[in-house]
């Protein structure tokens, strides 16, 4: 674990319920993950403190579940998968408010996994709880939704500040067109940081993309395999295209060198709890971010970017895309910015078509969109 002092935690708390409250842009990243607007215009009352907050969301999540109890009563089992997922979302945000490791939050995150459970129990895709070991004997768990009749494997890289349960959107949608789908947490994220205690360092981060590529292969080695993240989860998609395991890759936002990065402050200091992230007085080995100038990229790489991302310019984007030297696509949207949230379904349909043959890029670098 990394220790951090209780009152700059305090702060950095305060500091999200304020920019939660006040700024309508916070919330884009839970909304196009599953929260409901009326859900969240009525927990925006209740943010004075993280009591409120914590004791808004479980009210919030135990509606949920009630919901999805009455939905399975009613045998309407797609209903009930989908409210029991929005409670585990609903408990993810308790787990996700204090970024430090304490008995409360995995507390939080018991209840998380346990809504999700439930929401596997009675889905019509099965789901299955897997660990894989890194070369230091830190264990990874995940989990993997295995449709009929698959048509290829997505490895879903989450970004740094999510676990697996929060991208549940990611999963069903692949799921659902027929890929089987890896989602785990990495290194600093969820169970592998709750139970684990594995921060995310460079060196992690690389064991980890490595040994699921191989995992994936090792298991699902008739099928095709693909890589997509987003944000700094799309930086580590970067380097697993250079595995010439992988068939294809999304990348979604990439983050870039974090000096070049314009990361809000209070998001840094949260990245200071799980993670070890890009500063000249850490070791080589321990920062957080892949050496973009050594990545030997082999695979055939889709990138998207939002123009009015404000955390990656354009400028940094494209500086990034041209060190690209495997065949390369770029897709941008004028509109959109980081992690291009409210484009995030269709960049999934895209990302699926330009996977399975269906979608054919009209050239290479850019991708006109109709």
């Amino acid at each position: 674990m990394i220790p951090m002092d209780p009152k700059t935690i305090s702060k950095n708390i305060d500091r999200t319920l304020k920019t939660a409250k006040l700024f309508d842009v916070f919330w884009e990243r839970w909304l196009v993950h599953g929260v409901d607007h009326d859900d969240v215009s009525n927990a925006r009352l209740h943010m004075d403190s993280a009591k409120e907050w914590k004791n808004t969301w479980e009210r919030l999540a135990e509606e949920k579940m009630n919901t999805g109890k009455g939905h399975e009563t009613r045998l309407d089992y797609p209903a009930a998968e989908t409210a029991y997922k929005q409670a585990s979302l609903y408990y993810y945000l308790n787990y996700w408010l204090d970024p430090m490791h304490s008995p409360e939050k995995a507390g939080w995150y018991k209840k998380c996994q346990q809504a999700m459970k439930q929401a596997d129990s009675i889905s019509n895709i099965p789901t299955i709880y897997k660990e894989i070991v890194l070369p230091d004997h830190s264990i990874c768990s995940g989990r993997i939704r295995l449709p009929d009749d698959p048509v290829g494997v997505i490895i879903s890289v989450n970004p740094i500040d999510s676990s697996k349960e929060e991208l549940y959107q990611y999963e069903m949608d692949f799921a659902e067109k027929g890929f089987i789908t890896l989602s785990f947490d990495g290194p600093g994220q969820g169970d592998t940081f709750l139970s684990n205690g594995v921060i995310g360092t460079r060196q992690n981060w690389a064991y980890f993309i490595d040994r699921l590529i191989d995992y994936a292969e090792e298991t699902y080695g008739e099928f095709p395999l693909y890589l997509f993240g987003t944000s700094m989860a799309a930086s580590w998609v970067l380097y697993g295209s250079s595995n010439r395991k992988v068939s294809k890759a999304v990348a979604v936002s990439p983050a870039v060198e974090i000096d070049r990065m314009n990361i809000p402050a209070y998001f840094l200091q949260r990245m200071k709890c799980s993670c070890v992230y890009d500063m000249k007085s850490e070791e080589e080995t321990e920062r957080l971010f892949p050496r973009f100038d050594t990545i030997q990229y082999h695979s055939p790489l889709l990138v998207f970017h939002g123009n009015k991302d404000t955390m990656i310019s354009d400028g940094e984007m494209h500086r990034l895309f041209n060190r690209i030297s495997s065949e390369k696509y770029l897709i941008e949207f004028e509109d959109q910015g980081h992690v291009c949230n409210h484009k995030l379904e269709e960049i999934r349909q895209i990302s699926m078509a330009w996977f399975s043959g269906e979608l054919k890029m009209k050239e290479e670098l850019t991708y006109e969109r109709e």
